[in-house]
This record gives structure tokens, C-alpha cells and sequence, in this order.
């Protein structure tokens, strides 16, 4: 398969699009900020505009690693962790860092999305997708991720939007 070379994130439909040579190659379901849309440092929000794919982090980890401090804990994701740690913001498997390209939009001061640990990351299957629950990052199915990740070249483009993408949802994957 080849790279993909684009990836358009809709928070309207919580799906991730991925593109390669004009053509869409990958639809995976996400979950965004349940704060919804914002750039501002704090807010809880997903942060929209252009942004680039600034880190990769976690190959060759195993499925359902746990991430924190972009560094493995050693520990591996189970519901017996879980149960364990209730209230921790799960943060698994891989991450792809993203860097804002706006300036006083999404890059710099006080709405830099690098700053801001904004990451596309794994989330136990136990959570659901397709509803707006993040801190602000965007979630996927650690499985989907190990895919994407694979994919995903560094440096890039990720466009986040909040709105809908009819056209792009019908279309056939090639």
C-alpha cells in the first residue's frame, strides 16, 4: 500500500480520511474533544487548520503499549490496568505529534497545537469511537493506528475541520 500523503480529520463526522495520490485510501473512525473546536492552550479542544505530522513515536512497540510523556511505561494496556487506574487518560499503542503550519492560528504563543501534546493516539477498544470524548487529541482503534502509523510518512499534511465531509464519506476506497 502505498503512502498516504494526505489526512483530513472531520470533527462534524469523528473520522479520519486518508488520501494517496488524490485517491481515498483510508476511513477510520476517531474521537476528538468532547470541548469540541479550539486552539487555545488549556481548552480541551481539537485544534483545526493545517498541521503537519511533526513526530512518530512508538515503532516497534508492542499493541496496547502505554504511552506517557511520549515514552513507554512498560506497561501494556489490559481492563485489569484499566480497573486499576480508572481515571487515566489512556494514551496507547502510538503517536503521531502533530505541529500547527498557521502562525496565530495553530503554531506559536498561546495556540501552538506542538506545545500542546496534540497527538493522533491509540485508545482502549473498550472506549468508543465516533463521539467526541479526547482531551483534545484525536483517538483511534490501536489496531487502525498500527496501520496508519505505517502509512504516515513524517512531515505529513493533516487538515482538521469541523465540518462534515459529505463528499468524501460516499466515496468508494480505492
Amino acid at each position: 500500500m502505498p503512502d498516504l500523503d494526505f489526512l483530513h480529520i472531520s470533527l462534524a463526522d469523528q473520522r479520519l480520511y486518508g488520501f494517496a495520490d488524490g485517491q481515498l485510501r483510508v476511513r477510520l473512525p476517531v474521537s476528538t474533544a468532547r470541548n469540541g473546536a479550539g486552539e487555545r492552550n488549556g481548552s480541551g479542544c481539537t485544534p483545526c487548520g493545517l498541521h503537519q505530522v511533526r513526530a512518530k513515536i512508538g515503532a516497534g512497540l508492542p499493541l496496547n503499549a502505554v504511552l506517557a510523556g511520549r515514552r513507554w511505561t512498560g506497561e501494556v494496556w489490559s481492563p485489569a490496568l484499566h480497573a486499576q487506574y480508572p481515571g487515566r487518560d489512556w494514551i496507547l499503542t502510538r503517536i503521531l505529534w502533530l505541529s500547527g503550519c498557521e502562525p496565530g492560528v495553530n503554531r506559536l504563543g498561546a495556540v501552538d497545537t506542538f506545545r500542546r501534546y496534540i497527538y493522533l493516539h491509540g485508545t482502549p477498544d473498550t472506549e468508543p469511537l465516533g463521539v467526541a470524548l479526547s482531551h483534545g487529541c484525536i483517538r483511534l482503534r490501536n489496531t487502525d493506528l498500527l496501520s496508519l502509523f505505517e502509512q504516515v510518512p513524517a512531515h505529513c499534511p493533516v487538515r482538521i475541520e469541523q465540518a462534515a465531509c459529505p463528499q468524501w464519506a460516499s466515496l468508494s476506497l480505492q
